[in-house]
């Protein structure tokens, strides 16, 4: 990181300005791999290399994000809107970059909202956090407030590993630095209440509760349906076929699982305790098996295959074609 906080998310990638998003997907994939924190533990440098890399990748492969982040480079995450062409940025007169960043906030609206958001009396203003887990930090939330409605409420998004670990952020709120603890295993739609952080009444000194909505961000890999987590799991034709102790990642790290030779397409195996954090425990982790083909083939494979076609003893479509007359 540069010293005024900006990253160059490309380099970080180990790609060009000009790379598409199948070339980012698989960089990532490459370097979240080697720097995962379970294959690398205790290793403070991995872990704080594997964040990086995970923060370069959320911005990179959303168009959005990344057309702002190439547009405004440093400043980009302040554009919510649109953005201004440019700041002039004295960082002298800050004490530190969270300082910088408050004010940008304040100067170009990005937290503001009906109701006293951003500095207006009674109201308050979100920075984000501190970069941690996949890209971490809160994004500006927007809320509501007005009159004798002294409780507020804003939306925060977090990443699917901060959902999954839990986490801790700092907000600005009216001036104040709190910390906020985000337990493992919420979901989307999941509320956090901080006691006593609302709106104040001026003449009282009566103040609200301020509930956090929280928004989980997409992953690439891992999907959340209700309390189920799941993963495609991609096999190739031949274990498909045969079979075998097949690797693969979990979010505890690397794991081997049995695939049954002759498994149907489709079929899931399931792991248990590898899931979703729950109250009790953590849940089932669900591998629903796909075919993986290749672009191209090699000589030989090709070879192999027509072997195949010419020794198969089955015909694939016999039941289809008994069914499929009308």
């Amino acid at each position: 990181m540069s010293a005024n906080g900006y990253r160059d998310y490309y380099k970080v990638l180990g790609l060009e300005r000009g790379a598409d998003a199948d070339a980012i997907k698989r960089s990532f994939r490459k370097l979240a791999r080697q720097h995962h924190p379970d294959v690398n533990p205790g290793d403070a440098a991995a872990e704080a290399r594997f964040k990086e890399i995970s923060e370069a990748y959320e911005v990179l492969s959303d168009p959005d994000k990344r057309r702002k982040y190439e547009q405004f480079g440093q400043y980009w995450s302040q554009m919510g809107g649109g953005g201004a062409p440019g700041v002039d940025v004295d960082f002298s007169r800050y004490g530190n970059f969270d300082d910088f960043i408050n004010d940008l906030l304040g100067r170009f609206g990005g937290a503001a909202g009906p109701g006293g958001f951003a500095g207006a009396p009674g109201g308050f203003g979100f920075s984000g956090g501190f970069p941690a887990g996949f890209g971490g930090g809160f994004t500006p939330g927007t809320g509501r407030a007005s009159g004798a409605q002294l409780d507020a409420e804003a939306t925060i998004t977090i990443t699917f590993a901060d959902a999954f670990r839990g986490c801790e952020r700092t907000l600005a709120v009216n001036e104040e630095r709190v910390q906020v603890r985000v337990p493992a295993g919420v979901k989307n739609g999941s509320r956090l209440r901080l006691k006593g952080k609302g709106n104040l009444q001026p003449g009282t000194g009566r103040r609200g509760d301020l509930y956090l909505n929280l928004t989980l961000q997409e992953h690439p890999v891992w999907k959340l349906e209700g309390d189920q987590l799941r993963a495609d799991l991609p096999l190739s034709l031949d274990e498909l076929a045969l079979g075998g102790d097949i690797r693969v990642i979990t979010p505890d790290g690397d794991a081997t699982v049995q695939v049954p030779p002759g498994v149907p397409l489709g079929r899931s195996l399931r792991l248990k305790g590898k899931g979703w954090p729950q109250k009790d425990g953590r849940g089932d982790l669900l591998l629903t098996l796909t075919l993986a083909l290749p672009d191209t083939y090699s000589q030989q494979e090709r070879k192999l295959l027509e072997q195949l076609r010419d020794a198969r003893s089955t015909d694939p479509r016999r039941e289809w074609r008994k069914a499929a007359i009308l």
